[in-house]
């Protein structure tokens, strides 16, 4: 049998236009299962004691005042009677004064306040007021010239991080080149299979028409100088050098590389990444190669397929709508397009591949660990792909023009 000091008590006292709500005892489900009747009497009194005097706004109290001056334990039952009491008063039109309780129980109490009315927590409860009584102002938006400093001085160490990664991902392919990178084989066919068959009906679609309308735009301006012939000429050695490696880097950054920043990303927010971790295998070699490697070896076998489809898209505006001889289109098809514009399309394909794997895998093991960090990391990923594509396309132009190639 407990005594009275420890039975859970709730006591309710009128003091003017105060109510003054006093708990007692141990309040703890756990500690006191067998007296959870009499702390849902006490609870109940209390509640009814401030419905009763909410009826008439003239002998309405102003004031709900909390108190635990003679309190053994609490837990969360205590606290959440509490915070129904508070609603309730709130609601009322009545102030809260947790001024009587514990520290922790009174931020506890603001927090659910601020959260419930969508404010900050402050120590008496009238979360988000300020001194006029209006709700706080949340911070001010950024202007524009401190979000360019800001992203200015980030530079630097993102490019450190980035740069420290292709480290990383540079000595895993050499542990990878003697046999020592933690690589399962069974996980770099499916990166093949995923990077490469399954990318054929997108790769096949856009490429063909690609190769029309190059063809169609070039027969425009030709034909004002009956040259409508070398058509294939410029749909040949466009799609071979630039554009097949170019459209080919675009559809695998928005598809693979898109897919590799949110299943490692996933894997980051449920705590995959630090399981392996635990188990002594290093994320590079066992998540990052075999994606980068897939990635660079696909993605010049899919660019010559890129290429046989836009130039059979280009000969078929020839054939069927210049009435230009079969013969004729792939004469000078093949005449015009010579082995140095191949290699250098699969030269960009090779780029694009690295490219595209390194940024997607990048972004999936920087991000948080919640849902929208692994939106964001896989919107970062598409977009920072295609700038790559398009900014190592340069570089390479420029390159090969220099040397006349």
């Amino acid at each position: 049998m407990s005594n009275l000091a420890e039975t859970a008590l709730l006591e309710t006292e009128r003091r003017g236009d105060m109510l003054v709500v006093t708990a007692s005892g141990v309040w703890s489900m756990r500690a006191r299962a067998a007296e959870a009747r009499n702390m849902n009497r006490s609870g109940e009194t209390a509640l009814a004691a401030l419905s009763s005097g909410s009826e008439s706004a003239s002998s309405a109290p102003r004031v709900l005042e909390l108190r635990a001056d003679r309190l053994k334990d609490w837990d969360s039952s205590l606290l959440a009677l509490f915070a129904e009491l508070a609603g309730r008063a709130r609601q009322a039109g009545m102030t809260v004064d947790y001024a009587g309780l514990p520290e922790g129980m009174a931020r506890l109490l603001a927090l659910a306040d601020a959260k419930r009315e969508g404010g900050a927590p402050s120590a008496s409860g009238q979360a988000g007021k300020n001194a006029s009584g209006g709700k706080k102002a949340g911070p001010e938006p950024a202007g524009l010239l401190e979000l360019v400093g800001g992203k200015t001085l980030a530079v630097p160490g993102l490019t450190l991080a980035a740069l420290n990664f292709i480290g990383e991902v540079t000595a895993g392919f050499g542990r990878f080149c003697i046999g020592r990178a933690a690589v399962n084989s069974r996980d770099m066919w499916r990166v093949f299979r995923q990077c490469g068959v399954d990318a054929l009906a997108i790769v096949s679609l856009t490429s063909l028409l690609l190769g029309l309308i190059l063809a169609f735009v070039s027969s425009l301006q030709l034909r004002a100088f009956g040259a409508e012939i070398y058509v294939s000429a410029l749909v040949s050695v466009s799609m071979v050098r630039v554009m097949g490696p170019v459209l080919t880097g675009i559809v695998l950054a928005g598809r693979t590389g898109a897919s590799f920043a949110a299943i490692i990303g996933s894997m980051q927010a449920n705590e995959e990444v630090d399981a392996l971790i635990t188990f002594g295998l290093d994320p590079v070699d066992f998540l990052v190669l075999p994606r980068v490697l897939g990635l660079a070896v696909m993605t010049p076998l899919l660019t010559i397929y890129a290429d046989v489809m836009g130039i059979l898209g280009g000969f078929l505006v020839g054939t069927l709508m210049m009435d230009i001889s079969p013969s004729a289109y792939w004469e000078n098809t093949l005449a015009n397009m010579s082995l140095s514009q191949i290699w250098i399309g699969l030269l960009h394909a090779l780029v694009f591949g690295f490219v595209v794997s390194i940024t997607g895998c990048y972004q999936g093991l920087k991000a948080g660990r919640n849902v929208e960090a692994v939106g964001q990391a896989t919107t970062a990923a598409v977009v920072n792909s295609i700038v790559g594509i398009i900014v190592s396309t340069s570089v390479i132009t420029i390159m090969f023009t220099a040397v006349s190639l």
